[in-house]
């Protein structure tokens, strides 16, 4: 089971705590370093010192790392044109030595959009199609070969689809609770399926329909990754369990109901569960990014019991 670290900056960091956070991630032992797409806050509070890009941070994180993987979850679709975005990951591939993951998402937090004066449109779904279309077949297409394409949405005429990942194709996420249109999404498009915050049921139903989605569209079930993404809150007693969700402003009882809260064993065993149902990653939701300690307890006493 990978555990990867999961942060929600738009809720108020800098790069500094993001870079501290990621080298924290990758001297404990976790496989990667991710991080939401989003410009506004949600919920109350000022959202102090303001959002940070999430490609720029990854940039910056890559030359300040050496091994852990670095991603999104999710890249919006609507902050960026397709061929932008190819050339902005193809980039931090790069710089990275290529450790780097796309997640794309179709966009959805509206009051974002609002503030920062971004379109929102109304048919987002079938930009995200094409949007995935263009960036993988960018990737692919050989070099001093010409990609072009005509869509309802996007059109590219004789691009030179530079530059290229050092990966050759950057390994694609895509995720979510629809029944119908994301699994076929995924199907055609992901290296991994990822369900965020979603019980065990609601995940392996889910799981069990890209499956099936794979199956149908030739291709073997088991070339997905599957995954999870959950909040995230451990402590070495109840006291300290209680101290940590307060700070995060949720009850203990409702984190452990829907996401992983406790002790150590008993995270260990809630990600059994989601290991069982064929989850192999674990994307830990983390929404204290000073309590470095927190990401210790984690790596010492959950991540021994994984196997």
């Amino acid at each position: 089971m990978d555990l990867r670290i999961f942060t929600e900056p738009q809720q108020g960091a800098d790069y500094d705590t993001l870079l501290t956070v990621a080298k924290a991630t990758e001297d404990l032992g976790f496989d990667a370093f991710y991080r939401s797409d989003h410009y506004l806050r949600m919920g109350p509070g000022d959202g102090l010192p303001g959002p940070t890009d999430a490609w720029i941070t990854l940039a910056g994180l890559a030359r300040e790392t050496s091994r852990i993987k670095l991603g999104t979850l999710m890249t919006a679709g609507t902050f960026r044109l397709p061929g932008v975005l190819a050339i902005q990951v193809a980039q931090v591939d790069q710089m990275s030595g290529g450790r780097v993951e796309l997640g794309l998402g179709a966009g959805w937090f509206e009051e974002e959009h609002k503030a920062y004066g971004i379109p929102f449109p109304k048919e987002k779904f079938g930009r995200l199609e094409e949007q995935l279309e263009i960036i993988t077949g960018l990737w692919a297409t050989g070099i001093g070969q010409k990609y072009s394409f005509d869509g309802t949405y996007y059109q590219l005429i004789d691009s030179p689809a530079l530059p290229k990942p050092v990966q050759g194709r950057v390994p694609v996420l895509i995720g979510g609770h629809g029944a119908v249109r994301t699994p076929r999404l995924a199907a055609r498009y992901a290296d991994e399926f990822n369900i965020p915050f979603a019980s065990l049921e609601d995940s392996e139903k889910q799981f069990g329909r890209v499956r099936d989605a794979a199956g149908a569209a030739g291709r073997g079930p088991d070339e997905l990754v599957y995954s999870n993404a959950l909040v995230v809150c451990v402590g070495k007693n109840d006291a300290e369990v209680a101290r940590r969700a307060s700070v995060i402003g949720r009850e203990v009882e409702e984190l452990k109901a829907n996401g992983l809260a406790g002790s150590p064993a008993e995270v260990a065993d809630k990600i059994g569960q989601y290991g069982a149902i064929g989850s192999s990653r674990i994307y830990l939701q983390i929404l204290d990014l000073d309590d470095l300690d927190h990401l210790e307890l984690i790596s010492s006493q959950v991540m021994p019991q994984l196997g």
